[in-house]
This record gives C-alpha cells, sequence and structure tokens, in this order.
C-alpha cells in the first residue's frame, strides 16, 4: 500500500475541475499539494484503521459534549488557502468559522483549514511528506495539530508560530485553547 504522485507540471485544474475529477472516481481517494502535485492515496489496513476509527471517536465524543465545531473524517477534502487540497486523518473546524461557510461551500471541498487536524503515521507511510503536509496546514492557518508516530514512539506538535514539539510516547496530549478540555492518550491500543 503506498501512494502514487502525479506531476502535472503544466497541466493546471482548476478547483471545480479537481473536484469533478474526484467526484467521478470515487474509488480512489486524491488530495492535491500546494504545487499542484496529485497524489493517489491507497487504503489502510487494519491497524490503522482502527486507530484512526479510535481518533475520531475520541475527539467526536469530545466535540459531542462540548458542541464547539464540527469533526471530520479521513474521507474529507479541505480546499485549503493556499491552494492546496487536503484530507487529514481527523479534523475538526470550530462551528463560528464552519457556520460562516455557505451551505454550497459546505456541500462541496470546504474552502478551510481545519482549526485542528490529526495526521496518523501508517507503517507504509513516509514520514518526510507527512511533516511537509503538516507544514501545508500551518501555512493554511492551522491552529493546532498532530503527527502521530506509532512506528517511532512519538508525536509531533504543530502549533502556529511556535517549532514543532516532539514528544515520545507515553504521553497524554492536550487540545490546549484549540480544544478546551480534550485530552488523547497515547499510545493507543
Amino acid at each position: 500500500m503506498t501512494t502514487v504522485t502525479l506531476n502535472l507540471d503544466s497541466v493546471e485544474l482548476t478547483d471545480e475541475q479537481f473536484y469533478r475529477l474526484c467526484q467521478m472516481n470515487r474509488d480512489w481517494q486524491f488530495e492535491r499539494t500546494t504545487k499542484g502535485e496529485i497524489i493517489i492515496m491507497s487504503p489502510v489496513g487494519g491497524v490503522s484503521g482502527n486507530r484512526e476509527a479510535n481518533l475520531i471517536i475520541d475527539l467526536g465524543l469530545w466535540n459531542r459534549q462540548t458542541q464547539l465545531g464540527r469533526v471530520f473524517s479521513s474521507s474529507t477534502i479541505f480546499r485549503l488557502p493556499n491552494n492546496g487540497d487536503r484530507s487529514p486523518d481527523a479534523a475538526w473546524v470550530s462551528l463560528e468559522r464552519w457556520s460562516a461557510l455557505t451551505d454550497e461551500q459546505r456541500e462541496k471541498f470546504p474552502p478551510i483549514c481545519p482549526d485542528f487536524v490529526i495526521e496518523l503515521r501508517s507503517r507504509t507511510d513516509s514520514l518526510k511528506p507527512l511533516q511537509e503536509k503538516m507544514q501545508e496546514y500551518l501555512n493554511s492557518g492551522l491552529r493546532l495539530g498532530w503527527l502521530i508516530n506509532p512506528q517511532d514512539e512519538q508525536v509531533e506538535i504543530y502549533r502556529a508560530n511556535r517549532e514543532v514539539e516532539i514528544v515520545q510516547f507515553p504521553v497524554s496530549l492536550s487540545g490546549e485553547d484549540v480544544l478546551p478540555g480534550f485530552v488523547l492518550s497515547l499510545p493507543m491500543v
């Protein structure tokens, strides 16, 4: 299970064309980098899929209690302000920012960077592309992000205007002021 990157050097897809490409190929999961490269994502295996589901459950339960925003799965593509179209493993957008979008914007690929994202490194993922993806989120307005790396038993914490912090497992991660009261304990089962 690997990803494939298509270099479309001299081909520029509009946002609408990229959206239609994704809609016409629903069996494939695409992302688009800020450089315009199309990334075809492979499905994850059972261990990674279970870990991802648990992350979304934990985030969703917290959000259900606080009702401070909206939680999204890895099936959601966000059209980032810096022209990337990215799909985090788990994401959260504040209710205020989500409500500012039109119905049509919410239906398609929301033109917004999540306030919070989680990227979970699968056994077959290279670390560098995930770190670059996290930088894309930061450059687009991300407030807090976690790159969870079970292979190296660590988490990279991304915050606006701060250096990346690396912490080792076991760790309890705080949602800080972005997700008040949210705590995630790692490692996960």
